[in-house]
């Protein structure tokens, strides 16, 4: 049984879901304030469940749906921003790596690049990812000293369920299952919808992009600064709060999982309001339709 995990609300009801099965009080099976729906998505069996907002609880029913249910593989889905400039809203995306870029460990003013972190010397954090040094982004620029200093990303630890109990491991950059990756590939002609109505349409024909790497982190990204650094510093392209999560405990339990999600704005890269207040949905839309279409790749 495969899995479809959506984010936004208004993503979820979009996934038509046949043959549901249900309890006797609701639609779908209740299990610690979440609602896992059972069916089919062309004619796959599948559970639709939506996981919320951030990290934590992206995490949480990952963990819950390999806990409560015999998962094959995971496809999560959502709407996310863009920091790479040849990604436009309406663009769906499959990236091939996922990384966790809101783990820092915050220096204190007056040391720098050369001095050990705190806690460093037992393994706990390192200086081997780089770091974002805040006076960079002074306005004008050098024209003063910046308190915040330095913060230096840092891999999240894993602890594999074939590994030994209690001994972590380090992942930064977690590659989505190679052979849903190229299953993907199949959908790279595939047309997706460019106007919300008759009068408002996007500026460009969507498409469908892989080879990326993606981020997430408990931020909604609506800062050009933020977003050029992640674009520089780690050639990351899209940037959601969930992905990275879902990713990371799925590596852990060593389950299959890819995530697609199609771009509602430009993360601050604009000189417009956010731009997923307006095409937010249909983004969603756009990520939907991968979605089906992907799950029509897998075996019944």
């Amino acid at each position: 049984m495969y899995v479809c995990k959506c984010v936004e609300t208004y993503i979820h009801p979009k996934l038509n879901i046949t043959e549901r099965k249900t309890d006797a009080m609701s639609d779908g099976v209740l299990r610690a304030g979440r609602r896992f729906h059972i069916g089919r998505v062309a004619d796959r069996k599948v559970i639709v469940v939506m996981t919320g907002l951030s990290m934590l609880n992206a995490g949480i029913t990952t963990q819950q749906l390999l806990d409560f249910f015999a998962i094959t593989g995971i496809v999560h889905y959502g709407i996310a921003g863009s920091t790479n400039s040849s990604l436009h809203v309406g663009d769906v995306t499959i990236p091939k790596f996922w990384s966790h870029t809101g783990l820092w460990n915050w220096q204190r003013f007056g040391q720098g690049p050369n001095d050990p972190l705190s806690l460093e010397v037992n393994g706990d954090f390192t200086r081997k990812l780089g770091f974002l040094h805040f006076g960079d982004n002074n306005v004008p620029e050098g024209s003063a000293t910046n308190l915040l200093n330095n913060v230096w990303y840092q891999p999240e630890e894993i602890f594999p369920v074939t590994g030994t109990p209690e001994v972590r491991q380090h992942a930064f950059l977690v590659q989505v299952d190679p052979h849903f990756y190229g299953l993907s590939h199949q959908l790279k002609d595939l047309p997706l919808q460019s106007c919300i109505n008759s009068t408002s349409c996007l500026s460009s024909k969507p498409k469908i992009v892989f080879d990326l790497h993606g981020a997430s982190a408990n931020v909604f990204l609506d800062n050009a600064a933020y977003r050029s650094f992640l674009s520089t510093k780690f050639s990351i392209s899209l940037v959601d709060m969930e992905s990275a999560a879902v990713a990371l405990v799925s590596l852990q339990n060593e389950v299959p999982f890819i995530a697609i999600r199609s771009m509602s704005d430009l993360a601050g890269g604009s000189v417009h309001s956010n731009e997923a207040i307006v095409f937010g949905g249909l983004a969603a839309q756009n990520a939907v339709d991968v979605v089906v279409k992907f799950i029509k790749l897998l075996p019944k």
